[in-house]
């Protein structure tokens, strides 16, 4: 009898042909397979009734179960499906087309993007929602087939479905694996893998519908998305329903409007944030902490422009591999131009200005970088995903001896500045190539493996936990993600470190070693916040937009009872700005009540309430934003107070 060699965990045997995935698991683990979703056959992810083939060499069988972020996007994935199948059967002649699972998306776990033959609206959610629960409980199975791309053009085009096989076009070139659900109309292109059957799907909802285009392209048919969430267990469902009210009250795009922080027009273009003044100081005091820092680590101020010729993107391999998010090129006296989507190579240009010795280098250079990308209208988002954007972009250009120290500061530059915003839950992921046969990835296997185990030292030396994510690196070198966690326990993707063996090579980048010869250098790719506007967006919703006193655009505000007071709150409101603080007098005729309740809706930290007496005894009565009234005292006293809060960049 033919047998398949299998490893589960640290176990290894052979078990009879033919087996399936599902049959490999249970013949380790019982129960393993009952917490099972899906599987990992020797790395890549496969449904749990796929069959095995040997070739003598053991098959390497992880089970993807639902406490991982593996099984949470088959989890999403699955019920996306499960969403357009109970959309098919409800409104007969719908037409699909994406419907992908959101990992990184606070907001949302999946979508599914149709077109139905009404104009669907937030009352259909839940007739929905209530028929994805119906076939959720009829354990309708997820079938998986191997078919040629002739036959499957030809099934979606008898559905009538256009879309599908557009997408078929593009990316099958032989065969490709389409997805049943059983007892239903639903089938679909797809790689999966997906639960075995729909019981797998438990705690899901509907969340909200609105207009999108085919391929995020305003110049394409308009279609329907409907959002939804979905978890393995009810109880995260609900704890995650509740956190979404609370970010709901957070909103950024709403507090930016009641603080007059930021504002984005279609005038101007969406995607593009203009920064008001109170907004503008907030940035001013994130960009301070962030040169502060470092000019201690000592790094390099440098400043580059925001165009440059098309071939500089050729020689780098963004035309290549990431033109799709770059602005069309320009011509200027007959040549290209392109709008900057990185900083990198215009760092690498300073680097190649004059000769380098290996007593040089590491070369450190950090540049407030405004970069450009071309992302989709139906991607945009707030500040939270934009056209336009700043960078706190950092480059190193270190030998391969001080790779490992260069990564370990960045490492603790990143837990410092993220402690500082209160930011004490700091999560890192490894993310690596993955599978060499992966064409999108440049350069030699050897390089990819070192720069993937010198990251990975660095983490271990500074006893960092990580995950490790296959096939996210960049398509130059493997990277660490910084992901933190807010107020209300979401997770927000920000900084990253990049270790870079190809664009120095590239650009034929070189320094004298000690022994005169030339080597190559290696290139440190480093930002923190990822994009100033981003993290401004994570920051209002993680305060909630009572910023620190450090960040508050106003950090005092000067109320005075009566106007017969207004001479004295304009000599205290000087005193303050003198002494570096910002301050707002309200010498409007108001009551006090409406003046101290017009400071707290622009959550200003404190509020000197002046009267008579304060007048009489040369005091301020000071009222705190959360405490409220916290007692009278001497404006030297105040000052004092406030300014070690300041100095310390108190929270």
């Amino acid at each position: 009898m033919a047998e398949i060699n299998v490893k589960f965990g640290e176990a290894e045997r052979s078990i009879p042909a033919p087996a399936t995935v599902a049959d490999a698991i249970k013949a380790f683990d019982r129960d393993a397979l009952k917490k099972a979703l899906a599987a990992k056959v020797n790395g890549e992810e496969v449904d749990l009734n796929k069959e095995l083939t040997g070739n003598g060499q053991p098959l390497i069988v992880e089970a993807i179960n639902a406490d991982t972020r593996d099984g949470l996007e088959v989890i999403r994935h699955s019920t996306a499906h499960l969403l357009a199948a109970a959309v098919l059967d409800l409104f007969p002649g719908t037409k699909l087309g994406i419907g992908p699972a959101l990992m990184d998306d606070p907001r949302y776990g999946f979508f599914y993007d149709i077109i139905a033959p009404k104009n669907l609206t937030e009352e259909d959610l839940p007739v929905i929602e209530k028929k994805m629960k119906q076939m959720a409980k009829q354990n309708l199975p997820y079938r998986r087939e191997i078919i040629e791309k002739a036959k499957i053009l030809d099934i979606f085009e008898q559905r009538e479905e256009p879309l599908k096989r557009e997408l078929i076009d593009e990316k099958v070139s032989d065969s490709a694996s389409v997805y049943y659900i059983d007892n239903s109309q639903f089938i679909d292109f797809c790689l999966g893998p997906h639960v075995p059957h729909t019981g797998k799907l438990q705690a899901f909802k509907l969340l909200a519908i609105s207009g999108a285009y085919w391929k995020g392209d305003a110049s394409n048919q308009q279609m329907q998305r409907i959002y939804g969430i979905a978890f393995a267990k009810q109880e995260e469902l609900d704890a995650w329903l509740k956190q979404r009210e609370e970010a709901e009250r957070r909103d950024h795009r709403r507090l930016g409007r009641e603080l007059d922080l930021f504002s984005i027009s279609d005038e101007y273009g969406a995607g593009l944030i203009l920064w008001h003044p109170k907004g503008g100081i907030v940035r001013n005091e994130m960009e301070r902490l962030l040169k502060e820092e470092l000019e201690k680590r000592g790094y390099s101020f440098v400043f580059t422009p925001h165009i440059a010729k098309r071939e500089l993107w050729v020689t780098s391999g963004h035309e290549g591999n990431y033109a799709d998010s770059m602005y069309a090129p320009t011509s200027i006296e007959d040549e290209e131009y392109r709008l900057k989507p990185m900083n990198c190579p215009f760092h690498i240009g300073i680097y190649k200005a004059s000769p380098k010795s290996y007593r040089d280098l590491p070369q450190r250079y950090s540049e407030m970088g405004t970069v450009y990308r071309a992302e989709l209208s139906g991607t945009l988002h707030g500040l939270m995903r934009v056209r336009g954007f700043t960078v706190d972009d950092a480059h190193l250009f270190v030998r391969p001896d001080q790779i490992h120290v260069e990564i370990a500061d960045c490492l603790d530059f990143a837990i410092k500045v993220f402690e500082t915003y209160g930011f004490d839950k700091v999560k890192f992921e490894l993310s690596v190539r993955g599978s060499a046969e992966n064409k999108n990835f440049l350069g030699a296997d050897e390089d990819w493996k070192s720069a993937e185990d010198q990251l990975a030292s660095a983490l271990k030396q500074r006893d960092i936990s990580y995950e490790r994510i296959e096939g996210e690196a960049a398509f130059y070198g493997p990277k660490i993600d910084i992901k933190i966690e807010d107020a209300i326990g979401r997770v927000w993707q920000l900084g990253t470190i990049q270790l870079d063996f190809n664009l120095p090579e590239r650009f034929e980048l070189e320094y004298t070693a000690e022994d005169n010869s030339k080597k190559r250098p290696v290139m440190i790719h480093r930002a923190l916040f990822g994009s100033i506007e981003r993290f401004f967006g994570v920051l209002i919703e993680h305060y909630a937009g009572a910023f620190p006193l450090w960040l508050a655009p106003v950090q005092v505000a000067v109320l005075p009872i009566t106007d017969r007071i207004n001479e004295y709150a304009d000599k205290i409101a000087k005193e303050l700005r003198d002494a570096g603080f910002r301050v707002e007098a309200n010498l409007k005729s108001d009551k006090i009540g409406a003046k101290i309740r017009d400071a707290q809706l622009q959550k200003v930290p404190y509020m000197l309430v002046l009267g008579d007496k304060e007048l009489e005894e040369q005091k301020v009565a000071v009222r705190e934003r959360k405490q409220g009234d916290i007692g009278a005292m001497s404006l030297a006293e105040f000052k004092e107070m406030i300014s070690a809060q300041k100095l310390q960049r108190s929270l």
